[in-house]
């Protein structure tokens, strides 16, 4: 079967407009149909909405999308609709999300990356629970993150934790009970017998 990649059938839906101008973008059932993403999906800077319909997402296990200026997984409706059951990793780090509205239907996810996002109510992070499977996140750099920790805070893991770190570790492993990882750094046992001791 022909396909064609997403620079080809962006290059036709633009005909003379500029990416950076659209605002919405609609790329479902093309002919020949799209075999995979690449990096000219970068240059929708201003779009709000893509609906794209890619022929090989029934087998993707891995999507990255960051350094975008996507605002909600909800524009993604397209994407959520196809990859629900295969996604294992979503990354969407440095954009300008604030809810995680639809992230339950990502059932098969175990990897997100969502760090330097615009996420602020911790009712958001708990929507995560929903997801069964979910072991690692990177969160750092949301409000809730610096809420708690402070806007100047070391990119990787630091060591031994602060005890204001120790706190954002519990706010978030008390809404996502199965996680495994947080920002890089494992969680252990001996983390729960910290907590454990403090409360005594």
């Amino acid at each position: 079967m022909t396909y064609q990649t997403f620079r080809e059938a962006l290059t036709k839906y633009l005909n003379s407009q500029k990416a950076e101008d659209l605002k919405e973008c609609y790329l479902y059932g093309q002919i020949p149909p799209i075999e995979k993403l690449d990096n000219s999906v970068s240059s929708l800077v201003n779009c709000e909405y893509v609906d794209i319909l890619v022929e090989m997402y029934m087998f993707f296990r891995r999507l990255a999308l960051s350094s975008n200026t996507i605002e909600r997984i909800g524009y993604m409706n397209g994407l959520r609709q196809v990859l629900g059951s295969t996604l294992e990793q979503l990354w969407i780090s440095y954009n300008q999300i604030e809810k995680f509205k639809g992230i339950n239907t990502l059932k098969q996810l175990r990897v997100f990356y969502f760090a330097y996002n615009q996420i602020k109510d911790w009712a958001e992070i708990s929507k995560l629970n929903d997801l069964n499977l979910l072991e690692e996140v990177n969160a750092y750099g949301n409000p809730i993150h610096e809420r708690i920790v402070g806007e100047n805070f070391p990119p990787e893991p630091s060591q031994p934790m602060t005890p204001l770190e120790k706190e954002y570790r519990r706010e978030f492993r008390n809404r996502v009970v199965h996680l495994k990882k947080l920002d890089g750094r494992v969680f252990l046992e001996r983390d729960d017998d910290d907590d454990e001791n403090e409360n005594n």
